[in-house]
């Protein structure tokens, strides 16, 4: 009998990102900012001293002392992994067992839930309010209802750019009970409601960072967990032995190292996207269109409209990529440079004259 895939996977698809080249991508949330030239110099540096015949730091000391400089943590509490992506996959499969009770959000970023799918966990969906806030109360009694081993959300939202306060944020916590609770920060570098420099104080909570967004090295592909240190051994033990490379490693190690010019373009990140704000919500108020501009807390700006697809496709065929989430009828603009962002704003008032007061008129 011939070899047959596992019905779990037997009806996946491959993860299919935009493609193509365009003249301005703000569909991905990564930082309009490549690396300044001197940095790159040193990393040019490093890789004429790297031994590539050899395996890198297990323990990624170097890497993992940089990181806990930059955000004032003890190296103690943290684990690094090969983006947040292995850490997703380890704490539903090795941090949890089949049939274990995973709480997510929606929406929220669909790979928590795909996760815990392909790790056989069970996955409960708590759906968000009108606002799409999450009600600390409610949360905790769907997790309660449904037996919760694991509660797991981004905050701010990956796709909406709402989040929870740190006050709500220890509220969950606390009253968790015996749940693990998952809080990816990834873009909280861009507000300040953190519970990143406690996350040691809890005994079931699990901070998740990574260099993919404000500190802008997506391309070298690290992930950090920061736990008490009962946790940190377990994921350190549980993560693969050389799971970070070499370069990423010693690159990710000298960008850290560069705090002031982080914290520069960070600000200049979010002065960008409260801009792209400012000027999105300008312009749905003057033409009366009935869409919803949601306030950030990111590097983006979430946008319900029934004319989603039809604008998505209008900005491609203008060399202008932006995600559309086609089931929740809405987009997500990453916030560019200046330049970018005005390309972008005049394309979208561009599409309102021509398609929208015109229909109306």
């Amino acid at each position: 009998m011939p070899y047959t895939l596992s019905e779990k996977v037997r009806e996946l698809e491959p993860y299919d990102p935009i493609s193509g080249t365009y003249e301005i991508r703000l569909d991905a949330n990564e930082s309009f900012f490549n690396l300044p030239d001197d940095v790159k110099e040193e990393i040019k540096e490093i890789i004429d001293k790297t031994d590539f015949n050899r395996y890198p730091d297990p323990t990624a000391k170097k890497l993992t002392k940089a990181f806990a400089d930059y955000y004032d943590l003890d190296p103690d509490n943290i684990t690094v992994t090969n983006g947040s992506d292995e850490m997703l996959y380890l704490l539903a499969s090795a941090m949890l067992s089949k049939g274990s009770r995973v709480v997510v959000v929606d929406p929220d970023f669909s790979m928590y839930g795909f996760y815990s799918f392909l790790s056989e966990n069970d996955v409960f969906t708590y759906k968000k309010n009108d606002e799409l806030n999450i009600d600390v109360d409610d949360l905790l009694s769907f997790a309660k209802e449904n037996d919760a081993d694991m509660i797991i959300f981004s905050n701010p939202c990956n796709p909406t750019g709402q989040g929870i306060t740190a006050d709500q944020a220890r509220k969950l916590v606390t009253g968790a009970g015996n749940s693990l609770v998952v809080l990816d920060e990834a873009y909280m570098d861009f507000w300040n409601e953190p519970l990143l420099k406690e996350a040691h104080k809890y005994d079931n909570l699990i901070v998740l960072k990574t260099a993919s967004k404000a500190v802008g090295a997506a391309g070298i592909r690290l992930g950090f967990a920061v736990a008490n240190t009962t946790i940190t051994k377990a994921l350190r033990a549980i993560k693969s032995p050389y799971n970070v490379n070499m370069l990423s490693q010693e690159i990710g190690t000298c960008i850290y190292s560069h705090k002031d010019m982080l914290k520069v373009r960070r600000d200049e990140i979010v002065n960008n996207t409260g801009y792209l704000y400012e000027q999105l919500s300008k312009l749905t108020d003057n033409y009366h269109l009935p869409m919803k501009v949601y306030e950030p807390h990111a590097n983006f700006v979430f946008l319900e409209t029934e004319k989603a697809g039809d604008i998505f496709e209008f900005m491609l065929e203008n060399s202008v990529a932006i995600r559309w989430f086609k089931k929740a009828g809405a987009l997500r603009i990453t916030s560019g440079s200046v330049q970018e962002n005005n390309q972008f704003l005049l394309l979208f008032e561009k599409y309102i004259m021509k398609n929208i007061l015109k229909t109306n008129r």
